[in-house]
């Protein structure tokens, strides 16, 4: 049975489709790449999973569990977390504080969410922004925080919405590090959703492609950058130029 399945999930804002019968399935243990043009649904796809919004219709499968009605809240205590593209964190908190808020998930200890938020920062080496504010922290800082907020509620998957955005390349080669280290080393199923394809295709085992709301393409890194829906709807020639990929209809 796949952790996760989405089975024709269809999401309307009024006249508006932004997910249209998108169906796949993630299994445990997967790091799989969600990709496409700005509007395409890939942020609506997360709220729906994560419970932020409820759908129009289809199925949310996650652990063997219907989650489709489920709040956002009962959604996160099943292990399911996310992080949002702009981290909205409280002003008058540190980055500790801002953790354990996630930590208090799992426990109602002051103490109890304190030891794990002072582990989280170690596991992530971010342990010398401990006492700061969010707020005072540079973007790259804070994307490494908003991971760990959601690492706090110690879930079983993780929804990555853009962690990467606004990084320059030696931020963005820091980040991948520590995707890769919850995944790899704490063990958490990752999903994310990504703009810099240099990440997405480094650690994707597999990508899926929306665009303008409905699932054009998924397979493994290699044969999406190939896909010639793919480029033509997302990736362009100036990637195909510049990563030396052949599509997979062109000729010799």
């Amino acid at each position: 049975m796949p952790f996760l399945e989405v089975q024709h999930l269809t999401k309307d804002f009024g006249g508006l489709r932004a997910n249209s019968d998108i169906a796949f399935t993630v299994e445990q243990g997967e790091l799989v790449g969600l990709i496409g043009p700005n509007g395409a649904g890939k942020t609506t796809l997360f709220n729906c999973i994560s419970g932020l919004h409820p759908v129009t219709s289809g199925q949310i499968i996650f652990d063997g569990e219907d989650i489709t009605k489920l709040k956002a809240h009962e959604v996160a205590r099943r292990g399911l977390a996310r992080t949002f593209q702009v981290y909205s964190a409280a002003g008058d908190l540190t980055v500790k504080e801002n953790i354990m808020v996630g930590c208090f998930m799992r426990t109602r200890s002051r103490s109890r969410a304190k030891a794990r938020a002072s582990e989280i920062l170690k596991d992530l080496n971010i342990d010398d922004l401990s006492d700061y504010l969010v707020t005072e922290l540079p973007v790259s800082a804070q994307k490494r925080v908003t991971m760990a907020t959601a690492i706090g509620s110690d879930p079983k998957f993780l929804l990555l919405d853009e962690v990467a955005a606004g990084l320059n390349p030696n931020e963005i080669e820091g980040i991948m590090a520590s995707i890769k280290h919850v995944h790899d080393d704490m063990g958490i199923t990752v999903m994310l959703i990504e703009h810099v394809m240099e990440l997405v295709m480094k650690i994707s085992h597999r990508v899926i492609v929306l665009d303008y709301g409905e699932k054009i393409a998924e397979g493994d890194p290699e044969a999406i950058s190939k896909d010639p829906r793919v480029i033509k709807a997302y990736l362009g020639e100036r990637y195909v130029r510049e990563h030396g990929v052949r599509s997979a209809d062109s000729t010799e």
